[in-house]
């Protein structure tokens, strides 16, 4: 029992992954701060969905605004010469994460000269993978789906001319639905069954941030994301034999999401062009150890998880056309949180580099648009399980060769009253 509840449930917090984004945060939730790779992003303050990465940018914002925008993420993730210790072998699987859209709203309130209030709602998290339920990987992963919903109300104060501080409360809400192969030994024959959880959470988290404005056109800000502690509760349920023999039960698990840091700057050359720059470290080093719940049978399983923290670089400049049109370009390059040993099908994370492009267009004083595009070249992700780990009996080892590419495009479009 205890190998078939690891089985499925490890993949709970790994589901969580897109190929863009290290582990599984996503960083697409500006359009306009997309066209720069997300530079300056805590420092640029540039519209309202900036806030999203540093709550005290919104003092720069006068009145009531709202923003509406949305991003499509198209990944392209092919995993070739996979193959398990029983002797099965793909020589290649299609693409396996599909397209997937991330909407995002955000709103402003100007209360007077010192503070700002505001709201955003976004999907930090969300994505499918699929593959066939015969494949030979199957073990650790046939399907992993998630939505996500995060409600952020904010207040920013604006201390002097120069610094500004902000907050945010994080509520945020997960459902997860994952799907593998199961093989058990009954000793007396070795069964094949498929297995499927599904689990919800809704949990806090806070934001801070502060911004310092040197002069009119030179701006630095810091950004940071807390821990958000998840506890999922869901049920298994098995297709076959082992339902029959009572396996279905609920259970449940525990996932911190880690914290993340941020730091940006942003300077303006002269009244066209523009350079900024950003710095995140997201601390996924808490992520060591995933314990699985169960209702029948208490603790059934611990597994090591071992991700690293990592670092995400980005520089960007951009240049104002005329009046009422603008061009943003940026690169990044953003560092892979798991290692070959612990890399599984269900998130095939490697190192990437990021090159964008984006557009403003200003129809008046009141309405802008925006639209940002990226795309992603990851560096090939190698899957080595050698099933030597505590847990991995029933999955065994498994190796493949992942090469991940993404496309991005994401619109919003900024209305003040």
């Amino acid at each position: 029992m205890k190998k078939i509840l690891t089985l499925t449930a490890l993949g709970v917090v790994l589901a969580c992954s897109n190929a863009n984004a290290s582990g599984f945060f996503l960083k697409e939730q500006s359009a306009a701060a997309q066209g720069n790779a997300y530079a300056g992003a805590t420092a640029g303050a540039e519209d309202i969905s900036y806030s999203f990465f540093n709550p005290a940018g919104l003092t720069r914002h006068k009145g009531t605004q709202i923003e509406l925008g949305g991003t499509w993420i198209s990944p392209n993730s092919s995993a070739r010469n996979s193959n398990n210790e029983f002797g099965e072998h793909n020589d290649y699987m299609g693409n396996i994460v599909h397209p997937a859209a991330s909407p995002m709203a955000y709103f402003s309130h100007q209360i007077n000269e010192k503070w700002t209030a505001g709201l955003s709602m976004n999907t930090p998290y969300g994505m499918i993978t699929k593959y066939g339920d015969d494949w030979s990987g199957r073990f650790h992963g046939t399907l992993s789906k998630i939505i996500s919903a995060t409600f952020t109300p904010m207040v920013a104060y604006k201390a002097n001319d120069k610094l500004s501080f902000g907050a945010g409360l994080q509520i945020q809400y997960i459902e997860a639905k994952l799907r593998n192969g199961v093989r058990k030994d009954l000793q007396v024959a070795v069964i094949e069954d498929k297995a499927t959880l599904q689990g919800t959470t809704v949990d806090l988290g806070y934001q801070l941030g502060a911004l310092y404005e040197l002069n009119e056109g030179t701006r630095f800000g810091i950004g940071y994301r807390s821990q958000v502690r998840h506890k999922l509760q869901g049920d298994i349920e098995f297709d076959g034999l082992l339902g029959a023999m009572g396996m279905n039960q609920d259970i449940s698990t525990r996932l911190t999401t880690p914290a993340s840091l941020t730091i940006g700057a942003y300077h303006e050359i002269n009244n066209d062009w523009a350079v900024m720059a950003e710095y995140n470290r997201v601390y996924w080093s808490s992520f060591k150890n995933l314990v699985i719940e169960g209702e029948k049978n208490g603790q059934m399983s611990f597994t090591p998880e071992r991700w690293k923290d990592t670092s995400f670089y980005a520089f960007g400049v951009s240049k104002k056309l005329d009046e009422q049109w603008k061009l943003r370009l940026g690169i990044a390059y953003e560092q892979g949180a798991v290692g070959t040993e612990y890399r599984t099908p269900r998130i095939p994370d490697s190192s990437r580099l990021w090159y964008s492009a984006g557009l403003e267009y200003k129809y008046n004083d009141k309405l802008t648009f925006n639209v940002g595009y990226t795309y992603i070249d990851a560096d090939k992700a190698k899957v080595n399980l050698r099933g030597n780990h505590y847990g991995d009996e029933g999955r065994g080892a498994f190796n493949a060769t992942y090469t991940n590419k993404v496309n991005i495009l994401a619109g919003s479009i900024t209305y003040n009253f």
